[in-house]
């Protein structure tokens, strides 16, 4: 694993992590990244017909169980920002209406700003790089 990656945290932790997350996406105070850099992420919604209830499913579903780490973004500019990696695994049907099992990396953004809270999914993909689960 990379010393860039911190696994330094508890249960209780990354529970207020992911109510943060679960909390902006309840409140569609959140966004998945579909520009031109994120073209996997475009590619699991097609492959996958992942409508915005599907998504915001996928995402409310997530458990602490499926963190793996955070990091510092490192993006110029954005260096004081921390991303949190999960990684569900769901029961996905793709376009040819076949089953399949698949591993979704999810890295998340969490800005703050006082009282007002949003969330960018970073990431939205199929896993493609090893990942190590924290709690599992």
């Amino acid at each position: 694993m990379s010393e860039h990656y911190n696994q330094d945290y508890t249960k209780e932790e990354v529970d207020v992590i992911l109510q943060k997350i679960k909390d902006c996406v309840n409140n569609n105070r959140y966004t998945i990244s579909q520009n031109e850099n994120r073209k996997e992420n475009i590619q699991l919604i097609n492959d996958y017909r992942l409508d915005i209830k599907k998504q915001k499913e996928i995402l409310l579903s997530i458990a602490v169980t499926d963190f793996c780490h955070s990091l510092n973004n490192i993006n110029p500019g954005f260096e004081h920002e921390i991303l949190y990696v999960f990684c569900p695994q769901r029961t996905l049907f793709n376009v040819f209406g076949e089953e399949e099992f698949v591993d979704i990396y999810t890295k998340f953004n969490i800005i703050e700003y006082g009282d007002n809270k949003r969330v960018i999914a970073v990431s939205f993909h199929k896993r493609n790089k090893p990942i190590d689960y924290l709690f599992r």
